[in-house]
């Protein structure tokens, strides 16, 4: 199988959704305008920003909790004698689909 480079459309799709997920400071703004340029539809770029925001958003909401969870581990016992109560780690599907219902899998 000959290797052959990837078109410039997939290049600046991936790397836009690579700058939202990010949170990159230039946003993928310029990716945004390629894509355009390339004639991809709006309702595709719609769909690709739905699912890289959905990606960033659940990172942070596991980040969140994560450190929930670790905070509550480190409380002093002066201020908190009593147990804290630990919920039942919650199972998370791999993949969840958007607000939108655009699967990121």
């Amino acid at each position: 199988m000959a290797d052959s480079p990837l078109h410039p459309s997939i290049v600046a799709m991936v790397s836009l959704a690579a700058n939202i997920a990010a949170n990159h400071p230039k946003k993928g703004l310029c990716q945004l305008e390629r894509l355009r340029g390339f004639g991809i539809a709006e309702d595709q770029i719609d769909m690709m920003v739905d699912i890289a925001r959905h990606i960033r958003d659940e990172a942070g909401q596991t980040q969140d909790a994560a450190f929930d969870d670790e905070a509550r581990l480190v409380v002093p016992v002066a201020v908190s004698p009593a147990p804290i109560p630990v919920a039942e780690p919650v199972k998370v599907a791999c993949c969840t689909p958007t607000a939108k219902g655009n699967s990121c899998c």
